[in-house]
């Protein structure tokens, strides 16, 4: 294969023994610069002026005044788009199309912002930086001088005046990277997945946009942000197997936090009354479409109020980010619609799973009953660990989450699978608990917030018996969080919301791997 093939569109994927040509290929080039005096590699900066965006947006500002100016008159119209052409601008980025005309070429630039259609052509360059020109491949990062202008077919583009060579490629790129079957190559070349699928590059820019939104929204609020230790001893704050590792300073064993919480309750204590972190946390589970080992969550603590204040808090900053980024609050979701905009349904876990089972948990009294219940419905559960409410909640997961495609809170959840959360006054059996369910799926696990030093202790012992009992996911108890607590801590809402759940809503985002940049992946060696 030449280099003139290379550069023209592929409609099929190159064998390795065809990269490896076009390898052998830019190398020789690269070799030539070299000896030539022009080798791109010694290059440290280009002062470019503008973006491929910002340029397209000038040109249309100027076009609309020259238009409202020239009242009509031709004439005078040419002559005010002239004065546009008299403005010099620097934009750098990389070639990704190039189409040879002989004495003059098009060619695509593309920057951080999107592409846009550079006109090359031999005379305004001169000889030597046009033959230049013409070795460059797809992939090879530029820097071009000129005026902005329309074509003839209307589209914007810059006429250049000078290009040159800033970066070499050494391997070509795939032009069909849209149409590869392998989505696990994106997922591991998430370089090259930036490059060619604007789609993607417009994903992780919306993402960085989401998380801004919030904590903005949050700042404004009289919320601090803080960061927490990810090495911990007791990784606990939620129902997740951690990742242990082996502290060689201090001879010790140390674990990845497994959420948030722990640390910021202990702000809570402090008198910091209102706190957040958007971090890392990591869990040792598997990889599904919306699970991913290490995650980016979000946790918030508020003294004086309950989790009916983090549930307006929720609904609030749902609305408020998906309006300030995306425009909207009707948010596509595969084939629906989401509707952020109206209120959020709320109902009790025991309310739902009456609605879409018809089991009137009220009625069940004790575990046996439960326990009868489950064989009854083919529900799996252990009897030496699961109790009434974990029956409750396997029912939940069985028979309630696949309805809730619009936003709903189920609140008031069972004591067994809630240990850090207070009870509801008037039904012990149950916490001060909800859960936030869009598109079928969970986004945030919010508290009242367990303040009670004696009760917190009796429920972490229950949660050790789980961890004898084989329970990888239970919690221990924490001392020093205990002590916290024995200091004494005001009535707390809680939330952890999961970051990467919320951009792939707001991005429409299918899987987990679409909106982290570099996924975990099973090795290849």
């Amino acid at each position: 294969m030449s280099d003139q093939q290379e550069n023209t569109v592929r409609e099929t994927e190159l064998t390795g023994e065809e990269i490896n040509e076009l390898k052998r290929i830019r190398m020789e080039k690269l070799e030539a610069l070299k000896a030539d005096g022009k080798n791109p590699f010694v290059i440290t900066s280009y002062d470019w002026n503008t973006t491929c965006t910002a340029l397209k947006e000038y040109y249309i500002a100027e076009e609309e005044k020259a238009k409202a100016a020239s009242d009509g008159d031709e004439e005078k119209l040419k002559a005010l788009l002239d004065e546009i052409k008299e403005k010099k601008w620097r934009i750098a980025g990389r070639l990704l199309s190039k189409r040879d005309m002989g004495k003059a070429s098009f060619t695509d630039v593309q920057d951080s912002t999107e592409r846009l259609q550079v006109y090359v052509r031999k005379n305004d360059v001169g000889d030597e930086s046009y033959a230049d020109f013409k070795k460059f491949d797809i992939g090879d990062i530029v820097g071009v001088e000129g005026f902005v202008f329309r074509t003839m077919k209307g589209e914007i583009s810059l006429h250049a005046t000078d290009i040159k060579l800033l970066s070499k490629s050494l391997l070509p790129l795939p032009e069909k990277w849209h149409g590869l079957k392998d989505r696990d190559q994106r997922y591991r070349q998430r370089y090259v997945d930036l490059i060619v699928n604007p789609d993607v590059r417009k994903t992780f820019i919306n993402r960085s946009k989401i998380i801004s939104s919030i904590r903005r929204y949050l700042d404004s609020l009289g919320f601090i942000e803080v960061e927490t230790p990810m090495l911990v001893q007791n990784a606990g704050g939620a129902a997740a197997r951690p990742f242990e590792t082996h502290f060689n300073a201090l001879n010790e064993d140390v674990r990845l936090r497994i959420s948030l919480e722990l640390y910021l309750k202990r702000l809570i204590v402090g008198g910091i009354d209102r706190v957040y972190e958007i971090g890392r946390v990591f869990r040792n589970e598997g990889l599904d479409t919306r699970h991913n080992p290490e995650f980016t969550m979000m946790e918030l603590y508020q003294a004086y109020t309950d989790y009916h204040g983090m549930m307006d808090l929720t609904e609030n900053l749902y609305r408020h980010v998906a309006q300030e980024v995306l425009g909207t609050t009707q948010v596509p979701c595969g084939d629906v619609i989401i509707d952020l905009g109206k209120p959020f349904e709320r109902i009790t876990m025991v309310d739902a799973v009456r609605k879409y089972s018809g089991i009137d948990w009220n009625q069940v009294k004790t575990d046996e009953e439960a326990f009868e219940i489950a064989d009854e419905r083919h529900i799996e559960c252990d009897k030496k660990r699961h109790k009434k409410g974990d029956i409750l909640n396997l029912l939940f997961e069985e028979y309630v989450e696949e309805h809730l495609v619009q936003p709903t809170f189920v609140m008031d959840h069972p004591v067994e699978i809630s240990p850090l959360t207070k009870r509801k006054p008037d039904n012990p059996d149950y916490v001060e608990r909800f859960e936030m369910y869009i598109n079928c799926g969970e986004m945030c696990n919010a508290y009242s917030e367990l303040n009670d030093p004696i009760d917190q202790r009796e429920r972490f012992m229950r949660q050790e018996e789980l961890l004898k009992l084989g329970d990888e996911e239970a919690n221990s108890i924490d001392e020093d969080f205990m002590r916290a607590l024995e200091i004494g801590m005001p009535p707390t809402g809680g939330i952890g919301f999961g970051i990467d759940r919320m951009i792939m809503l707001l991005t429409n985002s299918p899987a987990i791997r679409d909106v982290l940049l570099f996924p975990t992946m099973k090795s290849l060696n």
